[in-house]
């Protein structure tokens, strides 16, 4: 996409002006009017084709999830050719051999969990210039399969990254799926103030009213927005 020309993009651009609403520009309305202006909302588009994703566009909406770095470089520098003002987060697990990609494509990274990706990713920045905006990944269930610092390291992890010279703005968790995430969003929140964060990322389609109530400044919605997500055998 990235080869696109010139006329080709107005051409996308009226049709897309001339379409009726999508099904998923409705459901971001109303997700929106939930949210209202409480939170910021990072529409999850992992696993939706640029097709998918530019009704959402058109609608307005301009801060984007993806969970991995090799899908995300498939659509999203075709797609901010066509839609200026694009936020992308990378809201899943970073391994270190791509730092220089997730650099140079995304502007937050939500899932710094480990000291050789922060030392990674500031090794990046430093080579190209660009100053991104990161969150500390909590494994706030203690959950073995789950990416994110315990607990109790979080105070520890934030100062070294800080350290580093990495923008630290927040926290984020992803509560177990069997676990009323009321109580993980409270414990979230109460590690970032004791760490003078600001930010929290919490909260999905199901649960995101919930972090709203508990502090959330994003939620993280996907399904809700742009339906039943594709089978995908990656």
């Amino acid at each position: 996409m990235l080869g696109v020309s010139v006329p080709v993009l107005e051409k996308r651009r009226k049709l897309a002006h001339n379409q009726p609403m999508s099904d998923a520009t409705t459901r971001l309305n109303a997700i929106k009017a939930k949210i209202g202006n409480r939170a910021t909302l990072v529409a999850v588009s992992k696993t939706f084709d640029a097709e998918d994703i530019a009704p959402v566009l058109q609608a307005g909406q301009r801060v984007f999830g993806e969970n991995r770095v090799q899908e995300a470089q498939g659509k999203w520098p075709g797609l901010r050719q066509e839609f200026s003002g694009v936020e992308l987060h990378l809201i899943g697990p970073l391994q270190s051999n791509k730092a220089a990609e997730a650099v140079a494509l995304f502007d937050v990274i939500q899932t710094v969990d480990r000291p050789k990706i922060a030392e990674a990713l500031v090794k990046e920045m430093k080579k190209t210039g660009r100053s991104l905006k990161f969150f500390v990944q909590v494994n706030t269930g203690r959950e073995v399969q789950k990416a994110g610092i315990m607990p109790e390291d979080v105070g520890a992890f934030v100062s070294m990254c800080k350290g580093l010279g990495m923008a630290v703005v927040g926290l984020m968790c992803i509560p177990p799926v069997e676990d009323d995430p009321q109580p993980h969003f409270k414990a979230l929140r109460d590690m970032a103030e004791r760490n003078g964060l600001k930010e929290l990322s919490m909260g999905m389609s199901g649960d995101f009213e919930t972090a709203i109530a508990e502090g959330a400044t994003y939620v993280r919605v996907g399904s809700a927005i742009f339906g039943t997500r594709p089978q995908t055998t990656k």
